[in-house]
């Protein structure tokens, strides 16, 4: 369970912003695939900053379904300072109609907020288990906890459609598990 007070200081950060501005960086990680995972990275400088970044991206190819998540990223550097994010949101949201991110068309999928199960201001993830075409973004908000700010990676992975070869492939192993089945029982009564 999170401390109270920790919640109390994500909560604050998060919408009061410290009164010394907010830091909000746009950044495109450009086309994923179900090839493979898309990671990006994300950086803040300065301690106890509160930060909104947008992470933009496209699918175009079908899928059904597609997994988000990003982790504090803590670095200690000896006599220096350090880096660490406390997360607060990961949020998954699409263009809208008229193609445009951040104009009131936009739509939230679906969002992860502390606190919730699975997920921790170190790590926070969700998954979309419908199909997602076209330009979406994800928003990441959170403080930094490290004296010289925080970093964070992420990755974004998409669930390809199964071709009609598997499930033609499908329906023959079941076929065949029938036949054995059937055969089995024919052959216990004789």
């Amino acid at each position: 369970m999170i401390k109270s007070s920790l919640k109390q200081a994500v909560a604050a950060a998060v919408l009061v912003g410290f009164g010394t501005g907010a830091h909000a960086a746009v950044t495109d990680v450009g086309e994923v695939t179900s090839a493979f995972p898309v990671s990006f990275n994300g950086a803040v400088l300065g301690g106890a900053q509160t930060f909104s970044d947008i992470f933009t991206f496209n699918i175009s190819e079908p899928n059904v379904g597609s997994g988000y998540s990003v982790v504090n990223f803590p670095v200690s550097i000896p006599d220096v300072g350090s880096f660490g994010t406390i997360l607060a949101t990961l949020s998954l949201l699409t263009y809208g109609d008229d193609g445009i991110r951040g104009t009131d068309d936009d739509v939230l999928l679906k969002s992860t907020v502390l606190p919730s199960t699975g997920n921790s201001p170190d790590s926070l993830s969700l998954s979309w288990d419908q199909p997602l075409i076209g330009p979406a973004y994800l928003n990441i908000t959170g403080v930094t906890s490290g004296t010289l700010g925080g970093l964070y990676s992420g990755s974004i992975s998409v669930s390809p459609v199964p071709e009609t070869e598997t499930y033609a492939m499908l329906l023959a192993g079941l076929g065949l598990m029938g036949a054995v089945v059937r055969r089995r029982n024919a052959a216990k009564r004789m």
